[in-house]
């Protein structure tokens, strides 16, 4: 699998996310980063050492988008083929030996909503789980075991 698979609005809300911190956010640093230089001594600046510090962390963020954003590949939830999961899928489980239902997005954490766990499908569940259809039963292996899980249901 390669690339990050993305919904087209995912990656139009990260394209828009890296846009406003390559041109405001710098902006607004350096801004920052000046106003804190006026202060004094940067050896004892703390408002220095935080600005340079969200600075950093604002960059990083940024390499991370570009890179996503380059490597995306833009998947479309509605088309998916005959009721089998996919990345953008949201699949219900019911583990063996359990009788209540999860419901996980199969996706990229940048998918995430407030309402549902991402599983990656790049992780065993999320492999196990990828062309299967409701009802049948998948195996991974887990960190503490192998697991089995039934997909009751994938929308």
């Amino acid at each position: 699998m390669s690339g990050t698979h993305l919904t087209p609005e995912t990656h139009a809300r990260l394209s828009a996310e890296h846009e406003d911190l390559t041109t405001r956010g710098r902006i607004d640093i350096a801004r920052a980063i000046e106003a804190a230089r006026a202060l004094g001594d940067l050896s004892e600046n703390g408002d220095y050492h935080a600005a340079k510090d969200a600075q950093g962390k604002m960059e990083a963020r940024i390499r991370q988008l570009a890179a996503m954003l380059h490597q995306a590949v833009i998947v479309d939830p509605g088309a998916k083929k005959g009721g089998a999961v996919a990345t953008g899928s949201i699949v219900s489980i019911r583990y063996e030996g359990d009788e209540d239902v999860e419901r996980y997005l199969v996706g990229s954490i940048e998918e995430r909503r407030d309402d549902l766990t991402v599983v990656s499908p790049g992780s065993p569940l999320g492999q196990a789980l990828l062309g299967r259809t409701i009802g049948d039963s998948v195996d991974y292996e887990a960190p503490n075991g192998r697991l089995s899980v039934e997909i009751v249901a994938v929308d």
